[in-house]
């Protein structure tokens, strides 16, 4: 896990914050005492950003989107049972996250009013199918990508100031929690899809380049429109999941996909530093699961013994 240095209480955070998305990431949630250490007094206002990992409905609101997840057996180990838009049975990584700061986990975008109440405690702009690339995805007819989830966040700026004042509005923005899990999309459901352009006309040396350079204007924007403690969630090994597996005859993780993964969340880190750097008292960190991931595919029985 990598987190870059930033200073004073916002650095305390960051710091549990990322380690607890390790903790998550890996299944070791219990007894780690992370919720008190994380929350200073009062509630904190999370907004979450991202792909399926994270969603929690809003693709249920897009009419054309054919990356939905209300079908049984969606959610059968959530509260009520019930799908509720998140692609797993229980909790994204976002509604633990949630729950270990002490807050409820934030609706999603696409089912609040414009003039919203719960504007002011957080919301979550994650959309199944997205990438930081605006192609990404193209195949799934209607999602937010990053950039639209940028957008609808801009939105969201607007009606929380026009609620409680400029000042106020701002100091709340800049105090919050940003968590951004994105990026798997771009390669799963982009580079590596032999139909999409992308594969066909960079080389992987390009694409990242691509990708970093996007990422990097997404972020400064989310800087401008007010972020300051923003986590960063980078990839895990792509390479071992299934629609990549079956590509082996062997059935067995694909090193190149991994290694192109690992290339990505090492530029990541680097642009945490330089916008740490550059950007007025940003306070972004990245948090890096990937082997404790790899490790838990690798060896099944490390999760018994943590």
């Amino acid at each position: 896990m990598y987190t870059h240095r930033v200073g004073g209480e916002a650095m305390v955070q960051l710091m549990r914050l990322s380690i607890l998305i390790v903790l998550i990431s890996t299944g070791i949630t219990e007894n780690v005492g992370v919720s008190a250490a994380v929350a200073p007094s009062g509630d904190i206002v999370a907004f979450i950003f991202g792909d399926s990992l994270a969603e929690v409905g809003n693709n249920n609101y897009l009419q054309y989107a054919l990356a939905k997840s209300n079908y049984p057996w969606y959610g059968i180990d959530f509260q009520g049972g019930k799908a509720t838009g998140r692609f797993t049975n229980g909790r994204t990584i976002g509604d633990v996250i949630a729950e270990k700061l002490g807050i409820p986990s934030p609706p999603p975008y696409l089912s609040l009013l414009p003039n919203d109440d719960k504007l002011l405690k957080g919301v979550n702009y994650a959309s199944g199918g997205a990438g930081i690339l605006n192609d990404t995805g193209l195949y799934f007819i209607q999602r937010l990508s990053f950039d639209d989830q940028i957008n609808c966040f801009g939105n969201t700026t607007m009606a929380i100031k026009a609620k409680i004042g400029e000042e106020a509005g701002n100091k709340l923005l800049q105090e919050a929690v940003y968590f951004i899990g994105i990026g798997s999309n771009d390669y799963v459901n982009n580079f590596l899809q032999p139909f999409m352009a992308a594969g066909l006309q960079y080389s992987h040396d390009e694409f990242v380049g691509l990708l970093i350079s996007t990422l990097g204007q997404q972020l400064v924007r989310l800087h401008q429109l007010g972020a300051r403690n923003v986590i960063f969630h980078g990839l895990g090994p792509l390479g071992c999941i299934p629609s990549q597996r079956v590509k082996s005859r062997r059935g067995i993780c694909l090193s190149q996909v991994n290694r192109w993964v690992q290339k990505f969340n090492a530029q990541v880190q680097n642009l945490v530093i330089k916008l740490n750097k550059h950007l007025p008292d940003a306070n972004f960190g990245f948090a890096d699961t990937y082997q404790d991931v790899l490790d838990l595919i690798e060896n099944p029985q490390l999760k018994k013994s943590l």
